[in-house]
């Protein structure tokens, strides 16, 4: 229902899209892919019509119904959140607002010689209204909000006091309310915590219109997608199958295409060594000849396009005692509400404790007690001997100095080491080329998560204190932070939404729940094992 016909696109001086084809068919759930800057977002908005390809073109079925969910949210006030989300449910909400209309002039005393007409048109209205399930409307939205992990209150209260992150679910729920025939998702996964992104990972499985969407979180696209379009080096590759069956089918593909390049190279070796040796003997004239030519022909099969991942080797964490951190009848609350009553909690060395529970639960309150970035009510957070801790939360960002380059920040950090290691350790987290020079705080969320991470890595401390470290970080970082931090030796604690992070780092399992508090000895996937669920807010 949506086909790009060889579309050519070029933005200021790069070059996004070559004669590239792909399409969307009905009912097909497809993951869109590729590095950072690569034109993901520039496709979206090919398809809606707020681009134009500079060449070739993108055809819309004729009555296809379209909904396009990105980053940019834009304002959201003086409503409801589910007012907010009924606006935006397509046709519906426009019968909706005719509806309102005829009710007010049903009642206006200066319209009465028009009754007749009203009362009829009403009647008409009322029975599309009808047709359109507009009476089950204020329900689903309810039903998608709650799926989302609004509560009540903030369901009814002001949209405009939300917070961006909860603007953005807003603007999430408009689409899935909507209903479209193909929904486009430019990250729907950011800004969510894993019980609301296990509910949107069924709701996307149960949709039977057309999907193409983008996401940072591998298990998401892998359960939903049942093929994979990758942008690279101005193509689109079309891949069926999940993103592990593509990441897989990509690696065969480039070995192949190494293999191919490897032995033609060889071939071609000696070809030129047999031209050079006979080129000055009349003998062997026509052979040379006829090798020239042949040569020529030739159509050279080009190296695989190496994706940019540097390698780093971080230096091991100084050890600590064996009781890192401990925490005694913890108690904290914020006004009413009872985070801790007499909580207990040890963590000792090496251990990698996962943080679970649902929002409110105190997770961020737990990392921040232990940071000190949050004291008590009452009881003690003790840290053990020789503990040098980490600690990455949002707003850790924020000590960044903005007049600052990348290299200028790592320089201020790190004043004793030599410019090769820091560039070394700035294209490890995805800093290569010019993007060394940006000034902090022209830095996107991710830049700046990267660039943090980076700073706390180099010199690593023995207790890392990670609150969603993944937030805003793309696939390819997320692996190499992941990679860097299974061979980390020191202590973690972490919360994060991310089932892959989750799985590949955790060896223990803290859930606070509203029953109660549980420790699970073994990792995320051993508590998934345990329990039969993902995240404790689906017990069913």
């Amino acid at each position: 229902m949506i086909r790009l016909e060889n579309i050519s696109k070029q933005n200021s001086h790069r070059i996004l899209f070559i004669e590239a084809s792909a399409a969307l068919n009905r009912g097909e759930k497809v993951g869109l892919v590729g590095p950072n800057g690569a034109g993901k977002t520039t496709l979206f908005r090919m398809i809606t019509g707020q681009e134009q390809p500079d060449e070739g073109q993108v055809s819309v079925d004729k009555g296809v119904t379209i909904g396009y969910f990105n980053q940019d949210v834009g304002e959201m006030s003086g409503s409801s959140a589910v007012a907010e989300v009924m606006e935006g449910a397509g046709p519906v909400s426009t019968v909706a607002a005719e509806l309102r209309e005829l009710e007010a002039a049903m009642v206006d005393p200066d319209r009465m010689d028009e009754m007749d007409a009203i009362i009829e048109r009403y009647g008409e209205v009322q029975a599309r209204y009808e047709e359109l399930d507009g009476y089950g409307l204020e329900g689903r939205a309810r039903e998608v909000l709650a799926g989302l992990s609004f509560s009540q209150e903030m369901m009814d209260g002001d949209v405009g006091k939300l917070s961006g992150g909860w603007k953005m679910r807003v603007a999430l729920a408009r689409i899935l309310l909507m209903r479209p025939d193909a929904m486009l998702l430019d990250e729907p996964s950011n800004h969510l915590d894993l019980e609301s992104l296990i509910w949107l990972e069924d709701f996307l499985k149960g949709y039977e219109g057309g999907l193409l969407m983008t996401s940072h979180d591998r298990a998401f696209m892998n359960r939903i997608v049942g093929k994979v379009i990758e942008i690279d080096g101005g193509q689109l590759t079309t891949y069926s199958g999940d993103y592990e069956f593509y990441e897989g089918q990509r690696a065969q593909n480039e070995k192949q295409q190494q293999a191919q390049f490897e032995r033609q190279q060889a071939m071609l070796a000696k070809e030129i060594k047999f031209i050079e040796r006979f080129k000055a003997r009349a003998s062997h004239a026509a052979q040379v000849q006829s090798r020239v030519k042949k040569l020529d022909k030739i159509e050279r099969v080009e190296p695989p396009k190496r994706r940019q991942s540097v390698a780093f080797e971080f230096k091991p964490a100084p050890r600590s005692g064996e009781d890192v951190v401990n925490l005694k009848n913890v108690h904290k609350r914020y006004g009413e509400r009872v985070i801790y009553d007499g909580l207990d909690f040890m963590v000792r060395r090496k251990e990698r404790w996962c943080i679970m529970g649902i929002n409110g639960a105190g997770k961020s309150t737990l990392l921040k007690l232990v940071a000190g970035a949050a004291e008590p009510d009452q009881g003690s957070v003790a840290i053990g001997a020789s503990v040098k801790m980490g600690y990455f939360a949002q707003h850790a960002m924020d000590l960044l100095d903005g007049d600052r380059t990348v290299f200028e920040q790592l320089e201020h950090d790190f004043p004793r080491t030599g410019q090769g290691s820091l560039r070394a350790l700035a294209g490890c987290f995805g800093f290569s080329g010019d993007d060394i020079e940006k000034k902090c705080r022209v830095l996107s969320g991710g830049e700046k998560a990267r660039l943090v991470m980076a700073i706390m890595l180099f010199d690593p401390p023995n207790l890392l204190v990670l609150d969603e470290p993944t937030n805003h970080l793309d696939l390819d970082t997320k692996e190499m932070l992941i990679k860097a931090l299974s061979e980390y030796e020191g202590t973690m604690l972490f919360v994060s939404h991310d089932r892959h992070f989750l799985a590949a780092l955790s060896n223990r399992v803290l859930e606070l729940t509203p029953e109660g508090i549980h420790q699970y000895g073994g990792g995320y996937l051993e508590y998934v094992a345990r329990t039969g669920q993902e995240a404790p807010g689906l017990r069913h």
